[in-house]
């Protein structure tokens, strides 16, 4: 059974602004794609999501907001080192540095 994903990021940052991109994300891309979880699992989703921010050189708040959501996804600390360290390799050094500063605070974090 897939576990229905609720966000309202978009709605709450750009309602106002640009109404139809912020229902895009709420509503399309966390109420339908990430809610296909019973066919590729939040954990999943999460590791590709973080790979793509990352080889993509997206080290901000979009990158450590997804890091917290595969935290609470299941994804490991060692898994999360793991995923990292791949993609140092071919996304990037430099890009992986920055991933794995995000990723030390959030599993630090009490």
């Amino acid at each position: 059974m897939a576990k229905k994903i609720v966000q309202t990021a978009g709605r709450d940052a750009l309602g106002d602004f640009a109404p139809d991109f912020a229902r895009y994300n709420d509503d399309i891309l966390f109420g339908e794609v990430w809610s296909r979880n019973d066919i590729l699992s939040l954990h999943d989703r999460s590791l590709i999501t973080i790979s793509a921010l990352v080889a993509s050189g997206i080290i901000d708040s979009s990158l450590k907001y997804h890091i917290q959501t595969a935290k609470a996804n299941g994804v490991t600390k060692a898994e999360m080192v793991e995923a990292i360290t791949q993609l140092g390799f071919y996304a990037g050094w430099p890009k992986a540095w920055g991933a794995f500063r995000m990723a030390k605070e959030v599993y630090e974090a009490k």
